[in-house]
């Protein structure tokens, strides 16, 4: 009786103390309470019964459900640095060259110097302000385009992420680069792809299940072809500069390419890739949110999601209201 009860008091002191939530099942966890409805509705039924911190197990990853926007706050900027970093999940691995993109990167000093050239020099006021000319040519274009076609039905949404996706292909890439198509219809794929729950990120111990569901070989299809068309812009941005060093040509400094290859950030190649390929996954997604948020996310079913290395954070649309 003595050894039993130390066990069990070893194990109840070494658990730690989660918010309330439903009953789960072995191996599968709360998988089977999002099952039957939209998750985002089914998790809203939920956080009104277990209120508005919520815990789950999705298979072996331990999940807090944030329902309100006290808690909302309280993960966002009380304790921002412990829900920093995210697990690597095998979408973000591969697709960011093992999570070396600003969305995906641990929190640390990588992390917070990506921050430092996004907030200095990508996203400042006259480098904005330069791809002016970009913008007003792609949007005269999608003016265009709509206009010849009046009397027939088009696909507005497709037709605005279109645009949107090339002004940010353009303003990465540079625009005489000539395949900017090729490169949204391949970042676009995907996407579509490695949106939703895969199996094997919910066991990271089985990583043999990544195989099974089909989804690695896909993302890694995908990722070869993004990888093939940055990699020679910025083979090609390397021998202009050599060029233009030795004075057999002009350099001329335009595009987010030329900014991330300067010496003094010191990125490599593949962490030079990652920033641009974050940048043009999500640039559609950053315009949706602005719309939604009109809307006071009636239709958006995740604001946002925020991961740890040990758990997951779901901030639902609940928390504008």
């Amino acid at each position: 009786m003595f050894i039993v009860h130390k066990i069990i008091t070893k194990k109840c002191a070494s658990t730690p103390k989660l918010p309330p939530g439903p009953w789960r099942l072995p191996i599968i966890g709360n998988i089977h309470n999002l099952a039957g409805s939209l998750p985002h509705r089914r998790l809203r039924d939920l956080s009104e019964k277990y209120g508005a911190l919520m815990h789950l197990k999705l298979g072996e990853v331990s999940t807090i459900v944030v329902s309100s926007a006290e808690c909302a706050k309280e993960v966002l900027k009380t304790h921002d640095l412990i829900f920093a970093s995210r697990p690597p999940i095998l979408a973000s691995k591969i697709m960011s060259y093992d999570s070396m993109g600003i969305a995906f990167s641990p929190y640390g000093d990588y992390w917070r110097q990506l921050r430092k050239i996004c907030a200095l020099e990508l996203l400042s006021s006259k480098r904005v302000q330069s791809f002016q000319p970009i913008r007003e040519e792609e949007l005269t274009k999608f003016i265009k385009s709509v206009a010849s076609r009046e009397g027939s039905t088009i696909n507005l949404t497709k037709e605005v992420l279109t645009t949107i996706s090339t002004i940010v292909s353009r303003t990465a890439l540079g625009s005489k680069f000539r395949e900017h198509q090729k490169f949204i219809s391949a970042v676009r794929k995907a996407t579509e792809v490695a949106g939703g729950f895969d199996l094997g990120d919910l066991y990271p111990s089985a990583a043999w299940l990544q195989n099974i569901s089909g989804l690695k070989s896909k993302i890694e299809k995908y990722h070869q072809q993004t990888d093939q068309i940055m990699q020679s812009i910025v083979d090609d941005r390397r021998k202009t500069k050599s060029s233009a060093a030795q004075g057999q040509g002009k350099l001329v400094e335009n595009d987010l390419v030329d900014v991330l290859m300067k010496e003094e950030f010191g990125l490599s190649d593949n962490g030079i890739k990652a920033v641009i390929l974050v940048r043009v996954f999500t640039s559609p997604i950053n315009v949706i949110f602005i719309v939604e948020t009109d809307e006071q996310l009636l239709s958006f079913p995740y604001v946002l999601l925020v991961l740890s290395n040990c758990c997951c954070v779901l901030i639902t649309s609940e928390c504008a209201s």
